[in-house]
């Protein structure tokens, strides 16, 4: 049996009787999705607590320093938590942690809002919000899609799923059409498919990015079956994606211009829109408008291909 000591801010479930203080306090197998998400989350912490400098946070280098960043003690100090705390937060132990200490922690680690919002997710506490994303494209949004031709778009879900699109995307970036089901997600070809990576200007930038906001995403996600398969099959894949994915780096999608190298047209540059097709959180219609005229004959080329 174990105990549970309350305090004002948070709840800390205590160590069975007889633990030594070594060791893991989880049984051998296979782990459940708690403990799953309660690795990401320490992970992450450890990851956001050595790039910071003692200097960035006010606090004195010392002599004999050998951790990069801060120490656990020095967060802990910033935070206002106990320092056991915080490492049993960071070892994945089986405690709980009130939105006053994730704000608290939050803030000692100098994270920045995507990173504040990935935090309260992973310690399922998420900042709020709405519902899950549905699932589905009904018929009239897909005429939607068609209408906008030869302006390019697509509907896609926080996955980087593409779940309809029309004509003109799906001659943009490589022949979708052509491609398995299971392979039409904007990540996977932006780590694995040459055709798609060969299009994409600026592909370093592009392929980080979307890194950075598939983490982000995840947080909501991080013991679905689909997130993880998807996850797996990146990592097996690419290692450009294992070196990115490991500096556990969280950005929140920006609106900005997006420019493709297309072999037949050219250079085309659009500015990219961004609505929810529900009252809820879920699939996104994307639409690509051209930024100038040289873009918009272009694509009128593009449209004209067989």
């Amino acid at each position: 049996m174990t105990a549970t000591v309350s305090t004002p801010q948070m709840q800390i479930q205590a160590p069975p009787a007889g633990w030594t203080g070594t060791g893991p306090l989880r049984p051998a197998g296979p782990r459940t999705d708690a403990e799953i998400r309660r690795a990401e989350l320490a992970s992450f912490l450890r990851s956001r607590r050595e790039r910071i400098t003692p200097e960035q946070v006010g606090l004195p280098r010392g002599r004999r320093r050998r951790t990069p960043g801060l120490r656990r003690e020095e967060v802990a100090q910033l935070a206002a938590v106990g320092v056991t705390w915080y490492t049993w937060l960071e070892q994945a132990r089986d405690i709980r942690v009130s939105t006053q200490v994730l704000d608290a922690i939050a803030k000692g680690l100098l994270l920045d809002r995507a990173e504040r919002s990935h935090l309260f997710a992973l310690a399922g506490e998420a900042e709020p919000r709405g519902g899950k994303e549905c699932t589905g494209i009904p018929d009239a949004l897909r005429q939607v899609l068609d209408q906008l031709s030869p302006f390019p778009a697509v509907i896609q879900n926080s996955r980087f799923d593409l779940l309809a699109y029309n004509a003109t995307y799906g001659r943009l970036l490589c022949d979708l059409d052509a491609l398995p089901e299971e392979d039409r997600n904007c990540l996977w070809l932006a780590f694995t498919n040459e055709e798609w990576r060969a299009r994409l200007v600026d592909l370093d930038v592009v392929v980080r990015t979307m890194a950075a906001k598939f983490r982000a995403a995840m947080a909501d996600h991080v013991a679905e079956h689909d997130w993880k398969s998807l996850l797996a099959r990146l990592t097996d894949a690419s290692p450009e994606f294992r070196e990115i994915w490991a500096r556990h780096e969280v950005v929140q999608p920006v609106s900005r211009t997006k420019v493709f190298r297309h072999p037949q047209v050219g250079i085309v540059q659009f500015a990219v829109a961004s609505l929810w097709t529900g009252p809820n959180r879920g699939p996104r219609l994307l639409t690509y408008t051209p930024v100038d005229d040289a873009t918009r004959e272009r694509l009128e080329a593009l449209a004209r291909l067989e």
